[in-house]
């Protein structure tokens, strides 16, 4: 397989971004119409939209936003990922694990501490994702089993400090 670029994604990629997270997601428009929120929104980080790129198509792509975790009147600033999307002709072989890697290294280079997330409870562990509510965070927007709300700790002592519910912004909703 040729080399896969990840990269921040421009404003001249959207149309593709949307194709793959159109058939990533079994042909429905969700997950899209999400990303379109997300970036009008306060909480969009240019730097954290990633595509995998190979010969000018793009084949996946990350998203990490801004969310926030509320303990009574302290609010911490946390990373939410959703979506991550690989176009269904390349799944299995590694993209999605490029750029969850490059996702959160770049998190980590901003100053994030945390990044939480709501996905498959067999894929994201082997990144280092564990189940966030025995360390006391909570999700209350949505209601999910334990095993699917996960949480990456980008500096070390972060799950120790920060408790909570985790507040998805409105664009989620």
């Amino acid at each position: 397989m040729p080399s896969v670029t990840i990269r921040t994604e421009t404003q001249a990629d959207a149309e593709q971004v949307a194709k793959v997270l159109i058939h990533a997601f079994g042909n429905r428009e969700d997950e899209s119409e999400l990303v379109k929120r997300i970036r009008q929104s306060e909480g969009f980080i240019p730097e954290l939209s990633l595509v995998a790129e190979q010969n000018g198509e793009i084949m996946g792509h990350i998203l990490l936003s801004k969310a926030k975790v509320v303990d009574g009147d302290r609010q911490t600033e946390v990373i939410a990922l959703a979506p991550l999307a690989v176009s269904p002709e390349y799944q299995k072989q590694g993209i999605g694990s490029l750029l969850i890697q490059a996702g959160l290294e770049r998190c980590r280079k901003l100053g994030y501490e945390l990044v939480l997330l709501i996905g498959h409870p067999e894929y994201y562990p082997k990144f280092g994702f564990k189940p966030a509510r025995p360390y006391g965070l909570e999700l209350k927007q949505f209601d999910v089993p334990d095993d699917v709300f996960m949480v990456y700790e980008l500096q070390d002592g972060a799950l120790g400090r920060i408790k909570g519910e985790l507040i998805y912004p409105e664009v989620f909703l």
